[in-house]
């Protein structure tokens, strides 16, 4: 078989610090004095924060992690809207609304260009049809939604572990297959803040994160689904995909991932295109020329598709072991006993 041609992108400033990030070098002891005072500071502000906590009015889930850069924190906010919704309970969903132009609160429509509400935001209202606002401070948000959506009884919080301004009912710390790395906090690290901590639930990839703390662990698979779509509409399998090789572009965290995960479900990658977190995709250009197939994650088609109709998103999946959900239908029923079904 013909090796596989692969576009390798050049190492970036992310991808740099992320190899600091994961062992305890000479790079990681020369930026330790500024963890130091990033951790004064951020111990300082958190308690400022919560002295001048604030409750929504509804009980509140925030789906966060610790670690700086994407740990796979949306899909865990897709699935738990959805289970929400199974158990009758009528979710809306809060955001910073990161990588946006705009600096206001305003609702995330399915329709909303990513550029205003963020491409999160964006692919949030289009793929699970619940009211999503957005806003630099959440409450803010968490007003503007239950103003106009008064029928809403539980808010999730798609990131925000450490906008502690926003009191919370169920924290949940979502980790990806690198745990804490070094366990430096930031520049040194990837920690936002010292862990362990409280949390209600820690969901993680491959192994739990070390040390592990108190809170109860539970792993997540991830795995694309077995379908894509494009922005016309159209719908095909994915295996109709591996006849010939197709080029893959990801804008997202760990951009690797998503392409070994294309591998592993049997399609040729003839050429990848690992791009910066949150893209507008404004300059994208297309490495092959050749009509084959370009395939894109779910995130990036928000903003893909409006230059590459044809492009096929592949939906990624999530699973979680029942245990997790049954925690988390204790903690909302001790919040609130009357059940989903109260007004």
């Amino acid at each position: 078989m013909p090796s596989t041609p692969t576009h390798v992108p050049p190492p970036t400033r992310q991808s740099s610090l992320r190899a600091i990030w994961q062992g305890r070098g000479v790079g990681a002891w020369l930026l330790w004095p500024l963890s130091c005072l990033y951790g004064v500071l951020q111990g300082w502000n958190a308690r400022r924060m919560r002295q001048r906590q604030q409750h929504t009015g509804l009980p509140v889930i925030v789906v966060g992690n610790v670690i700086a850069g994407g740990a796979g924190k949306t899909p865990v906010t897709q699935a738990v809207v959805a289970h929400l919704q199974a158990a009758g309970w009528r979710p809306g969903i809060l955001s910073r609304g990161y990588g946006r132009k705009t600096d206001d609160c305003r609702e995330a429509l399915p329709d909303s260009p990513a550029n205003e509400v963020g491409d999160e935001p964006a692919l949030l209202a289009r793929s699970t049809g619940v009211p999503v606002f957005v806003a630099p401070k959440r409450l803010d948000a968490a007003r503007a939604l239950r103003q106009k959506y008064p029928q809403v009884n539980v808010l999730v919080s798609d990131d925000g572990l450490q906008h502690l301004a926003m009191a919370r009912d169920v924290e949940l710390c979502v980790f990806n297959d690198e745990g804490v790395g070094n366990g430096f906090l930031l520049p040194a690290g990837p920690l936002r803040e010292p862990w362990p901590r409280d949390v209600t639930a820690t969901l993680y990839a491959d192994q739990p994160p070390q040390p592990a703390g108190e809170a109860p662990a539970f792993a997540l698979q991830r795995q694309l689904a077995d379908h894509a779509s494009n922005g016309r509409g159209e719908s095909r399998l994915l295996n109709d995909l591996a006849a010939q090789p197709v080029e893959a572009v990801a804008a997202v965290a760990r951009p690797e991932s998503f392409f070994s995960m294309l591998a592993a479900r049997g399609l040729t990658l003839g050429a990848t295109q690992a791009l910066p977190d949150h893209y507008d995709f404004k300059s994208f250009t297309r490495k092959l020329d050749n009509g084959s197939a370009l395939i894109c994650t779910e995130k990036d088609a928000v903003k893909l598709w409006h230059s590459f109709p044809d492009a096929w998103a592949v939906p990624l999946q999530l699973q979680l072991p029942d245990a997790f959900w049954a925690l988390l239908d204790l903690r909302l029923a001790a919040v609130c006993p009357s059940g989903p079904g109260r007004s």
